[in-house]
């Protein structure tokens, strides 16, 4: 299974029962998975279902998941308001009785204001639950479409995140073959560092010289960083191939990557080999941005 990215869009349209709707899915970065539904009245119990659909395609991110619904032309329809025709007429009567006028007309007592009135009509049962299954459908091909995006981004970002590794490797390799890491190298530099500490106390201790020298020798040698660096873009070369979710665990690689880095500049006292570890520092930064992104 390819990397996914944890950004993308996707819409999905649809409709029936004199409705149309819309889906509108947008996810960024997210520690977790988190969603965030926007529906409209009336369309409350569309959300358990809808989130169950969502967390069996995503594994992490930040979703926004928006639904709007709308009627469709012909979807009222006319109705009397009772209770405002019962008002009107009380108040023509108590007119009559007070001045001789004509009658009122039925159109004219429509033509009142909040006598008639438009309202939607509302689907019986079936027709809503139809309605609910049509709109889920469509929230299965949006989130179709955004695994789709997800992937294609996953993948550029698979191929940036192996370019990087590709780099890394180069480094490790150069600090590998550096000058100041040869046995005789060290030892000069050991033996002008020991020269330095004789100069500085002369009456050293023999057994305090001896601990000096080993302290000195332990700081200069870079093996186990160089070591561990190949063994880590190992595992993230295992984890960018492999087919299961890797976002957490690349993470965690990233943090290693930059701890051992930063030991390896520590421990150097060679410019060459420090410029190498700063190379290195680089990429690593690099590659814990790009990790941010993958599920």
């Amino acid at each position: 299974m390819p990397l996914f990215s944890m950004t993308g869009f996707a819409r999905a349209d649809g409709a029936g029962s004199a409705h149309r709707w819309t889906w509108e899915l947008r996810s960024v970065n997210g520690k977790g998975l988190d969603i965030r539904l926007r529906l409209p009245p009336g369309f409350d119990h569309v959300e358990p279902p809808a989130r169950e659909r969502i967390a069996a395609k995503l594994g992490r991110g930040n979703l926004q998941a928006g639904l709007t619904v709308q009627h469709e032309a012909g979807a009222s329809r006319v109705r009397i308001n009772e209770q405002v025709l019962a008002e009107v007429l009380a108040a023509m009567q108590a007119i009559g009785k007070i001045a001789n006028t004509q009658p009122p007309t039925a159109d004219g007592i429509l033509a009142i204001r909040g006598v008639l009135e438009t309202v939607d009509s509302e689907p019986d049962e079936a027709a809503r639950n139809a309605i609910t299954d049509a709109i889920l459908a469509d929230l299965d091909k949006a989130l179709a479409e955004l695994v789709t995006a997800r992937s294609r981004e996953g993948a550029a970002t698979a191929a940036v995140l192996t370019a990087r590794l590709d780099e890394l490797e180069a480094l490790v390799q150069a600090a590998e073959a550096s000058p100041a890491r040869k046995p005789e190298t060290i030892r000069a530099r050991l033996a002008e560092q020991i020269a330095g500490l004789l100069d500085a106390a002369p009456a050293l201790d023999p057994d305090r010289l001896h601990q000096e020298a080993v302290l000195l020798a332990t700081k200069a040698d870079i093996r186990e960083e160089l070591d561990r660096l190949t063994a880590h873009l190992a595992a993230a070369r295992a984890l960018i191939a492999g087919d299961a979710p890797a976002g957490r665990r690349l993470d965690f690689l990233a943090q290693e990557f930059n701890r051992e880095v930063n030991t390896l500049c520590s421990k150097s006292n060679d410019r060459a080999l420090t410029a190498i570890g700063l190379d290195m520092k680089a990429i690593v930064d690099q590659l814990r941005e790009q990790v941010q992104n993958v599920e």
